[in-house]
């Protein structure tokens, strides 16, 4: 049975890139794709699959719950981050409403899914409003996998369903860098700032993928 990875608020589709490679067909999920889907083959009969689709109301996959091998999910952290603490109140209740929403619907389909998980984001209010992250990370602490994650960003992961975390192998880069705090404003940013390190999915990939 062909085995199966859901990648949801995802843009890049950097995280399944190590499963397309390696014989999964992935579904990645995000407002930002095209209208039209489109199937990108990989290696080793694997592919890729861009889903328009803003979560905000369920997704109905087209394939067995069974057949899910793993879920990622990187929900909006525009209006949680603790890095805005500053503009929280301006931001108003319909948009903390609204980001709380999309954060649910990720809960909601990794639980589902029974398989293995883990829900992204930064230092956030979601730790307030329903749990404490089980792990942290920084990009830079997967730099062996991919050298150009030599950087610091603390990120947050909510896991379940048998996550297997990740040994850290950060290589010898010297002192790992802080382009995301230096990230110019423009319209381009959130997107820069959320990407996915290689590194990182990687190594999940090759701690969790025995699971299978």
């Amino acid at each position: 049975m062909k085995k199966i990875v859901v990648s949801l608020f995802d843009l890049t589709g950097n995280f399944v890139r190590p499963w397309a490679d390696n014989g999964y067909d992935c579904f990645v999920l995000d407002l930002q794709h095209r209208l039209e889907t489109s199937k990108v083959p990989y290696l080793n009969e694997g592919s890729m699959l861009k889903v328009n689709w803003d979560l905000s109301t369920p997704w109905m996959p087209p394939f067995d719950r069974d057949q899910i091998a793993f879920v990622a999910a990187f929900p909006p952290c525009d209006h949680l981050a603790v890095s805005g603490a500053r503009w929280m109140r301006g931001k108003g209740l319909r948009r903390l409403s609204n980001a709380i929403q999309l954060f649910a619907s990720a809960a909601e389909f990794c639980e589902w899914s029974k398989a293995p998980y883990f829900i992204e984001n930064p230092m956030s209010t979601i730790s307030t409003y329903w749990r404490k992250p089980d792990y942290t990370f920084d990009p830079c602490n997967y730099s062996l996998f991919e050298p150009e994650d030599h950087y610091k960003k603390k990120t947050c992961l909510w896991v379940g369903g048998g996550f297997v975390m990740p040994p850290k192998k950060q290589g010898d880069f010297g002192e790992p860098d802080d382009r995301i705090h230096k990230a110019a404003p423009g319209p381009e940013r959130s997107n820069f700032r959320s990407q996915t390190p290689m590194g990182f999915a990687r190594a999940v990939y090759e701690s969790n993928s025995a699971n299978d």
